[in-house]
């Protein structure tokens, strides 16, 4: 996971004006049984994902960080074994695998992406993790667990022999600890015709923090959705994931328009009493205190955590390949592609779609399709302004949001007002350096 920290003002996207966050310390997590939350009608329950596999594989991941140095990182000894050592259980599994090679701060880089036979190949569902370490340690939660979760939910697809409607995608990134690079680069070398095809990606970057917290991204309505409710069926609150957002693998998706989701248990921030009362665990302490640290080892991961977060990654491949990722637009839409310019710190600015011909009011899941290009989405305020003048916020401020542009469609509950008249988009934005423009803005009834 790479999170940058800005601790001094003003805010710059230079890297020297960045701080990677550290946390030091261990904390053993507990064990609990696995429970899997009820399929939806007519799909095939997923398997539960056995711990034990999952903390196999993690074992692994230190022994070969232990042989070559202690780390796992890019350009070292240790992440070509890594991903060898993934690459055999797939090959042996039944997938096809291929090994992206690139090059990153003067050393040669890898991506392993492995395919499962059938399936729609223009429905493309992938997930993915990080697989490389930092140079300060084995990398076991971050990323290890995400790796493991993803090696071992692709492996009981093999078990399974599942048939899914869409084609199934695996792929483990490496450098991404140096900014996201083989992320970035597979994306980067997909022609326009692939990456239409891609309907989903899911991240898994720490999964097993020992302090944990359960976070969900919220990048995607229907991929939100999906893990929320395996979660609501275990009975186990979530909230959105925003200390990592824009800082992993799935950014690079998100910015060229592929629908993203994704879990995560908390790196370096500390959790709060509720946070606590809620997930148990220790206030006031970093939900990962070895992040970034020589002791992110086998010793650093949260047993429960992992296995609910392997079943809920199992749940969602196991529903998303079924059917269709995106629920379709339905209704009359309505757009207006006019540039409106940004300006930096500045005064709101507007994109209006005057509606007229309806009968009654707007409805209660009124589709609002925002395309923002800017270079910090973070400094961006973005509302959504009714025919009666009401508000209705679709996108708050985040300083530590770095992602470029904002490529959302948001879902409002509109019942209240008149479907005739102007509905305006609203953009602010709120601190310095960062400027861009609204490309487009549209509205499905």
């Amino acid at each position: 996971m790479r999170i940058l920290a800005f601790p001094i003002s003003p805010r710059r996207r230079s890297a020297t004006a960045a701080a990677v966050v550290v946390a030091v310390g261990s904390l053993l997590g507990s064990t609990a049984p696995a429970v899997s939350a009820a399929p939806a009608a007519g799909t095939v329950a997923a398997p539960d994902i056995p711990l034990a596999n999952v903390k196999a594989h993690l074992n692994q991941l230190q022994s070969i960080a232990n042989a070559n140095g202690g780390n796992r990182a890019h350009g070292r000894s240790g992440y070509r074994a890594s991903l060898d050592y993934v690459k055999g259980k797939l090959d042996a599994a039944g997938y096809t695998t291929r090994i992206q090679q690139f090059t990153s701060s003067g050393s040669t880089g890898y991506n392993l992406i492995a395919d499962w036979p059938g399936g729609d190949s223009d429905q493309v569902l992938m997930a993915g993790a990080h697989l490389d370490s930092v140079s300060s340690g084995a990398g076991i939660n971050d990323n290890g667990s995400g790796s493991a979760a993803v090696l071992e939910t692709a492996l009981a697809v093999a078990r399974a022999d599942l048939k899914p409607d869409k084609h199934l995608r695996f792929a483990w990134w490496g450098a991404e600890e140096l900014g996201l690079v083989g992320s970035r680069y597979y994306v980067a070398n997909l022609s326009g015709a692939e990456r239409a095809k891609v309907s989903g990606y899911l991240n898994l970057d720490m999964v097993g923090s020992p302090n944990a917290g359960y976070f969900v991204y919220d990048d995607d309505p229907t991929l939100e959705k999906t893990f929320k409710d395996y979660f609501a069926g275990l009975g186990v609150p979530t909230e959105i994931e925003t200390e990592g957002d824009g800082r992993s693998d799935h950014a690079s998706f998100k910015n060229v328009g592929i629908p993203v989701g994704g879990l995560f248990t908390g790196a370096g921030r500390t959790k709060t009493t509720a946070q606590a009362r809620k997930w148990g665990g220790t206030a006031g302490q970093s939900f990962d205190r070895c992040y970034h640290s020589s002791c992110d080892t086998t010793s650093n991961i949260n047993d429960t955590a992992l296995d609910r977060n392997s079943d809920a990654l199992a749940y969602a491949v196991w529903e998303l390949s079924s059917g269709d990722t995106t629920e379709p637009p339905t209704g009359d839409t309505y757009e207006n592609t006019d540039d409106v310019s940004v300006p930096d710190n500045g005064a709101a600015v507007h994109s209006d779609i005057t509606v007229s011909g309806r009968s009654g009011n707007a409805p209660s899941a009124l589709r609002v399709g925002v395309d923002i290009v800017h270079t910090w989405r973070g400094d961006l305020v973005v509302d959504l302004v009714g025919p009666s003048g009401r508000t209705y916020r679709l996108k708050n401020a985040s300083g530590g949001d770095s992602a470029d542009n904002v490529r959302e469609t948001y879902t409002v509950d509109a019942s209240g007002e008149t479907a005739n008249g102007t509905w305006r988009l609203r953009v602010q934005d709120t601190a310095r350096y960062d400027t861009g423009y609204i490309n487009s803005f549209k509205l499905t009834f």
